[in-house]
């Protein structure tokens, strides 16, 4: 959350039951192959997991027609992963019937 809110977002983090954050997820249409410790909301977008902000940044500025971004898992050196090791890992988006696409590279 210091990464979001460093990079000019306003955070509203709450802690919540398992069970609340799937139900949440579910809301959201999140994909099984997708989910992680962190949904958020961003304008009209899902974001899930560990994804930068400047892939948030370049969702809100371009508004692909997608319901979400996503990182799965908590790849080494993505926000709040940072240490040695850090590789390669990709930015997925789904849309609304949860097809899943690249949506972006990083490589911190």
């Amino acid at each position: 959350m210091v990464h979001l809110r460093s990079a000019g977002f306003k955070v509203d983090a709450r802690n919540v039951s398992s069970i609340s954050l799937e139900t949440a997820k579910d809301e959201n249409g999140v994909p099984p192959g997708l989910r992680t410790c962190h949904t958020a909301r961003v304008g009209d977008y899902v974001i899930e997991g560990h994804v930068p902000a400047e892939v948030i940044h370049r969702l809100l500025r371009e508004k692909p027609d997608v319901k979400g971004i996503g990182v799965p898992g908590m790849p080494v050196g993505s926000p709040g992963m940072e240490g040695p090791g850090a590789r390669l890992y990709t930015v997925y988006s789904y849309d609304r019937d949860g097809r899943t696409r690249v949506y972006q590279q990083v490589n911190p």
